[in-house]
């Protein structure tokens, strides 16, 4: 499943900057689905950035990244 989500993120991603309303919706709405069918196998990460729409995030995840900026809800990194 993560390299059907990955696809869809890209898609998505690609979308945005092309302004293409219809598609834009449609990968958000399959990044849904594949959420709610997912969560329970998914990595915890990867769900959070989901669930927050972090887009780029999740991709960069499924990438292999490791140094993912720290968004406003924090974590260990992002709290004073």
């Amino acid at each position: 499943m993560e390299s059907q989500i990955k696809v869809a993120l890209i898609s998505l991603l690609e979308a945005i900057k092309r302004s293409d309303g219809p598609v834009i919706a449609a990968e958000m709405a399959r990044l849904d689905a594949f959420l709610d069918q997912g969560r329970g196998s998914l990595h915890p990460q990867l769900v959070h950035f989901m669930e927050n729409r972090s887009y780029a995030k999740a991709l960069m995840f499924l990438g292999g990244e490791s140094d993912i900026p720290v968004g406003v809800c924090g974590g260990r990194a992002g709290r004073k």
